[in-house]
């Protein structure tokens, strides 16, 4: 990389994690989200990549409180706005309907600055991934939201973009839950390859961030039923991340969802 360019990514990531204060550049009054990152992400690589079961990173307070606490404010209901319904045995929860669900325009203004070159550069840092690419049509992600009873069975996402054709690489999951209680139920599990083994498990805190590399062998899942009281539930914002190919150790068929239980596989529909 040329030295000017590295300048200037290296002035981006100075930006954006708050070494200087950027809001004034992407906050415009009511309607945009501002950009503000809270760890220096060259800082957590190598814990990142040296992370069990398979390289990923929960990050506390990434994000600035009052910002996703508008999120949840403005947060639809299940019956506020049309989402995507899945109920079968490997899924019960409400996804994004990117075409038909209609969010404010802060959260929306949020979804693309998710979607912007801070985050991408603040992402590619973070990981060593290079050359990330959003995904302008929110394709399983946007807004997610678990009622009680709800579950999402262990999983390996699909790996390659239905529309772009490009491969998936990154999951980050924004948790924007307050005063979640461990009973409820609801933490994110990661599993061994063999899916033998729960490695670990994180809560689904408010403004806690979970971001992790997508594989054929990067189980996941909340597949426990939620125990919440009835009315609350279990909310996020989900994004995914792509590139133009991806290593050859990792490549395989495109493919859908694939569920494991029991050492049995079953393909599903795109998924988180």
């Amino acid at each position: 990389m040329r030295e000017d360019v590295h300048e200037d990514v290296e002035r981006v990531i100075e930006l954006a994690v708050g070494k200087r204060h950027a809001r004034g550049a992407f906050y415009d009054g009511a309607r945009m989200a501002p950009v503000a990152l809270h760890h220096d992400p060259l800082a957590l690589r190598e814990r990142y990549a040296s992370a069990d079961p398979f390289p990923h990173i929960a990050l506390d307070n990434l994000f600035d409180d009052d910002v996703l606490e508008r999120i949840v404010a403005e947060f639809p209901t299940p019956d506020e706005m049309r989402w995507n319904r899945f109920d079968s045995d490997t899924e019960k929860k409400l996804g994004y309907f990117h075409e038909f669900s209609i969010v404010s325009p802060f959260t929306r203004s949020f979804l693309d600055a998710m979607n912007g070159f801070e985050m991408l550069l603040y992402l590619e840092k973070l990981t060593g991934i290079d050359g990330l690419i959003p995904d302008p049509y929110f394709g399983g992600g946007g807004l997610h939201q678990i009622e009680p009873g709800g579950f999402l069975k262990v999983h390996a996402d699909f790996n390659v973009h239905p529309k772009l054709k490009i491969d998936r690489r990154l999951n980050m999951l924004i948790y924007i839950n307050k005063n979640w209680r461990d009973e409820w139920g609801g933490q994110l599990e990661l599993w061994n390859r063999d899916v033998t083994e729960c490695r670990q498990r994180i809560a689904p805190l408010f403004n806690r961030t979970v971001i992790f590399s997508t594989t054929d062998t990067s189980f996941h899942g909340h597949p426990h039923p939620l125990a919440s009281p009835p009315g609350v539930t279990r909310k996020s914002v989900s994004l995914y991340y792509y590139t133009a190919g991806r290593p050859e150790a990792e490549r395989s068929e495109a493919h859908d969802t694939i569920f494991r239980e029991a050492g049995a596989e079953v393909p599903r529909r795109l998924g988180s």
